[in-house]
């Protein structure tokens, strides 16, 4: 059997919390004497709080995983779970204070993409400086320079400063560049969280070959648990630090959800990237699932949320309604669209509660997208807004005993991940729409 590409055996990484020494012999001194007599420190600043000298922190404490040759694992938990701290202790950025990690195979980090770029020089000079950075000599550089320029799609641009370039440009370069490192093993931290969709579905594809077809060894972080699904093999979650879970994706996925580390019951939907095809004279602020403290759900039961929209200053609009639309790892598997939201005019602030039967689907892990639409009368309608990957929601098997869903699978309809809305959901939908008032 294959030695693992990567093995990490009780590793642990400890910080010190507060400011660490002062800035001359001088400052140093008068530190000391102040603690001496109980006195405030004279160098410490105004409203800071004033941490012990043997005061700790453990951001990984007896962390113990391996990954074998061609396998892509995800690592996933809160946010200061050390996911980030585990990723630079793998990338040699900085050293763990207990426990020991073996690598077998050259790396390629992406922990920041774009690290490295400088503004004033060219795209072209910027692909061989950060190539460098990142262990590629020269020839390397020369030889797959026309391939990281292609799959950046930024042939026009290549010999502009990058600092002319719009963040997209910029990330697709740095990507591009990071991912055409010959490398055995790829550590990634949150990569995809920038660029437009067509860019991290490429950006994916990218990752799925370099996986599964050239047999790299793949660490991946994200909060993304659409791209977790599409990507990896197993997945590790990490709570405070600790390893609580090692093994397939869907249990992962549900157990993060459980610990409360899905993107919360309530999510900022006026921050959300918007398609270049929506209108935008709808535009949607915030979801808050109602009666939740976590996004876990059994099959038989109902999920409840409000959702808080606006119109822009010119909307006009009349018969408008919401579609949810629930995915997969294997694609779209159920969707259902509201009654009528109601007519609104410009710069209305509204509030609609959302009700849906879950009954029908499977356990598993979604995603859900939300799509506002005005509807014609001759059967049109036009995007309004769109809103991708709001939330993830894990659904467990119902625990009554007496249901028929506990046991039998077999009434529920068919799996046809290639068919829009393979589920349709129950149209018992409350909607609550009411123009909140100022």
């Amino acid at each position: 059997m294959a030695l693992p590409m990567i093995e990490i055996d009780n590793v642990s990484k400890e910080y010190r919390l507060g400011a660490i020494g002062g800035t001359t012999l001088n400052a140093e001194i008068q530190t000391k004497i102040a603690k001496l007599r109980g006195k405030e420190d004279p160098n410490s600043k105004i409203g800071a709080r004033q941490h012990e000298k043997n005061e700790r922190f453990l951001a990984l404490d007896g962390v113990s995983f391996s990954v074998q040759p061609g396998e892509a694992v995800g690592i996933i938990g809160h946010n200061g779970a050390g996911k980030s701290t585990l990723l630079k202790l793998i990338s040699r950025v900085t050293a763990p204070s207990g426990g020991e990690i073996r690598l077998r195979g050259r790396v390629a980090s992406m922990l920041e993409v774009g690290t490295g770029f400088h503004p004033e020089l060219t795209g072209r000079e910027n692909v061989y400086l950060n190539g460098a950075i990142l262990g590629m000599t020269k020839a390397e550089i020369d030889r797959k320079f026309d391939e990281i320029v292609e799959f950046a799609e930024m042939k026009q641009f290549i010999d502009t400063p990058v600092k002319r370039y719009s963040s997209g440009m910029y990330v697709k370069l740095a990507f591009s560049v990071a991912a055409h490192l010959d490398s055995e093993i790829m550590i990634m931290d949150e990569v995809l969280a920038v660029g437009d969709a067509k860019f991290q579905s490429k950006c994916l594809n990218k990752m799925n070959d370099a996986a599964h077809n050239s047999g790299k060894t793949i660490l991946y972080v994200s909060h993304n648990m659409g791209t977790i699904q599409r990507l990896c093999d197993r997945c590790v979650v990490l709570d405070h630090g600790k390893v609580i879970f090692d093994g397939s994706v869907d249990e992962a996925i549900g157990i993060y959800l459980s610990h409360g580390g899905g993107e919360g019951n309530s999510v900022d939907l006026s921050a959300f990237e918007r398609n270049q095809w929506v209108n935008k004279t709808v535009i949607m602020q915030q979801m808050t699932i109602v009666g939740k403290e976590n996004c876990v759900f059994l099959q038989d039961s109902e999920i409840v949320f409000d959702l808080y929209w606006k119109t822009s200053h010119n909307a006009d609009i009349h018969d408008l309604v919401l579609r949810c639309t629930f995915y997969h790892q294997s694609g779209v598997v159920a969707s259902f669209t509201t009654i009528g939201l109601g007519d609104s005019g410009p710069d209305e602030d509204h509030f609609d509660r959302i009700r849906i039967s879950l009954d029908g689907m499977l356990p598993g892990n979604y995603y859900m997208t939300f799509d506002m639409n005005e509807v014609y009368s001759d059967g049109s309608d036009v995007w309004n807004d769109s809103c991708e990957q709001v939330t993830t929601i894990s659904i467990d098997k119902s625990q009554k005993e007496d249901s028929a869903l506990h046991n039998d699978y077999s009434h529920m309809l068919p799996w046809r991940h290639y068919a829009y809305g393979s589920v349709r959901l129950k149209s018992e939908i409350v909607s609550e729409s009411k123009e909140i008032e100022a």
